[in-house]
C-alpha cells in the first residue's frame, strides 16, 4: 500500500470517529461500556467544530470521495445537534452527568 492510499484510510478512520463520538455526545447512541444513553452538547459542539475546521483547512486537498464523507458527516452532526438542542432538557451538562 502506498502513502496516498494509507493516509486516505487514515483520514476516512479520523472522520468516521470523529462522527461516532459526536454521535454519542449528541446522545444518539448508547455508550458501549456504561449501556446508558450520555449527552453532552458542549462535547458535540466542540467535535462539530473539529470537523468543520478540518474541513476548511483541508479544502483543495481532498479527493472527491474524502470531501463527500466530510461534507455528509457534518450535515448529519448540525442536524442532530439542532435537533438535540430543541429538547426541553438540553441544557447542556459537564461530562459528569450533572447540572452546574
Amino acid at each position: 500500500m502506498d502513502t496516498h492510499e494509507t493516509h486516505h484510510i487514515l483520514f476516512m478512520q479520523l472522520v468516521y470517529m470523529l462522527h461516532a463520538a459526536a454521535m454519542h455526545q449528541l446522545g444518539k447512541v448508547k455508550n458501549p461500556l456504561t449501556g446508558k444513553v450520555e449527552r453532552d452538547l458542549s462535547a458535540a459542539q466542540s467535535t462539530i467544530d473539529m470537523l468543520n475546521m478540518l474541513s476548511e483547512r483541508t479544502k483543495g486537498n481532498l479527493s472527491t470521495e474524502e470531501q463527500k464523507l466530510l461534507s455528509a458527516v457534518l450535515m448529519e452532526l448540525r442536524l442532530n445537534y439542532v435537533d438535540e438542542a430543541a429538547k426541553p432538557d438540553a441544557s447542556p451538562e459537564p461530562a459528569g452527568g450533572q447540572p452546574s
